[in-house]
């Protein structure tokens, strides 16, 4: 019986199958994928999704527990960059097997290829992801849904032209009777309006040409004023030079009367 024997010793001693599996994870790790027999890639799958899981960690002591596996530079600097942010959503499931259907000639023993997914050789879920985004047909309409909504939109129309035709019935009615009906109702609203605009505006006009033609006749009266104005300053102008002629005439006779005086008395 084989309790607690979990795990295929794959026919070789316990340092030699521990040898196998680190070699095969870091060139899974570096490489993306590999090709080995069936048995093995089954028993890697384990040492490699542990080894993400100390990737996706990302501390101090994830590192050395990675170390202790891996031998290779590069290979720890895919696991805890690259991968660990290929992976961060993911949880668990991180490699995948596929059966190449052929054996290998000295033995006859299966093969396969072990690759990782999201890896530059991985086309699987490319294909798998063009697949998923194929619209899905359309259902087509029966006939009996379509001639029910034609019924039911024809029998909307008629509802409506009868509505209009009452609308307009009680239209006439009312036109006839003398009472504004509600359509007529704005038009004579404007109307009102347009004219009482009109009023205004003509109010206005016969403000203006009252006020023009007030200012024309002050400014003909001011004319008028300064005119007959000027007309008096000339006639002043000229009255006051004979005004001057006079008194000098006069100026002149006393002066020669009080000449002749003044000799009279030198005569005597």
């Amino acid at each position: 019986m084989r309790h607690l024997k979990a795990g295929n010793r794959l026919g070789v001693t316990t340092a030699h199958r521990r040898a196998i599996m680190r070699n095969m994870v870091t060139s899974i790790l570096e490489n993306g994928q590999i090709t080995c027999t069936l048995a093995r890639a089954k028993e890697v799958r384990k040492p490699l999704e542990k080894m993400i899981g100390w990737g996706k960690q990302g501390n101090l002591h994830a590192r050395r527990q990675a170390l202790r596996f891996v031998k290779s530079k590069e290979a720890m600097t895919q696991l805890f960059e690259e991968l660990a942010d290929r992976y961060k959503d993911r949880q668990g499931g991180y490699c995948r097997i596929i059966k190449l259907g052929k054996t290998r000639l000295g033995d006859n023993s299966e093969m396969a290829i072990i690759q990782l997914l999201g890896s530059k050789a991985d086309q699987l879920s490319e294909l798998k992801s063009q697949t998923g985004k194929k619209k899905k047909p359309k259902k087509k309409e029966s006939s009996v849904l379509k001639e029910v909504s034609e019924e039911i939109k024809t029998e909307s129309s008629s509802e409506t032209k009868i509505e209009t035709k009452k609308e307009k019935t009680q239209a006439e009615n009312e036109a006839v009777k003398g009472v504004p009906s509600a359509d007529t109702a704005p038009v004579e609203k404007e109307t009102e309006q347009k004219r009482e605009a009109e009023v205004t505006t003509n109010t206005v006009q016969e403000k203006i040409e009252s006020d023009t033609k007030t200012e024309e006749e002050v400014s003909v009266e001011d004319s008028t004023r300064d005119e007959s104005e000027a007309e008096l300053d000339k006639g002043e102008v000229k009255a006051e030079p004979a005004q001057t002629q006079e008194e000098a005439e006069a100026t002149s006779g006393q002066d020669d009367t009080v000449e002749t005086n003044s000799e009279k008395n030198t005569n005597d």
